[in-house]
């Protein structure tokens, strides 16, 4: 069953509840479906950072699936949505390289991943998110550089 009523930034938040909801039960095809019909929306609005973050999610539903082909198209356009926009906030930035650098490690691309992971360090110690931080320097320390 799809939301109905209200406008479109409520129904986009009813939507990504309810597929977070689906999501951390483990229920991935009806929270795909579910952040699908809140992404349509977003692109039918006028609010990039509402539209990179629910791609990004997108994204994370696909990789969590195996699916790393996909995720990597959703982060990649995400990623891009939010360096282009001035009022992208550092920790949704990093949030958005994060996955990407877990993507490019699994893919077999230490480089790339370090640079991924050496920005979204820099970016969670400007957001002062301790826990992102520690987490990129643990994987810059596994993959060989700490930079």
């Amino acid at each position: 069953m799809s939301e109905t009523g209200g406008n479109p930034e409520e129904r986009v938040r009813a939507l990504k509840a309810r597929g977070q909801i689906e999501r951390n039960l483990g229920h991935r095809d009806e929270a795909l479906r579910l952040y699908e019909e809140a992404l349509a929306l977003c692109r039918a609005g006028d609010d990039p950072l509402a539209l990179a973050h629910t791609v990004r999610h997108v994204g994370d539903i696909h990789r969590e699936g195996g699916r790393a082909d996909l995720a990597l198209t959703c982060y990649d356009e995400a990623l891009a949505i939010y360096r282009a926009n001035e009022r992208t906030r550092p920790l949704d930035l990093a949030n958005a390289i994060r996955p990407l650098a877990i993507l490019k490690e699994q893919a077999g691309d230490p480089e790339g991943a370090k640079r991924l992971w050496e920005e979204a360090r820099d970016l969670y110690a400007s957001a002062n998110v301790s826990q992102g931080v520690a987490e990129s320097t643990k994987r810059l320390e596994r993959l060989g550089r700490l930079s």
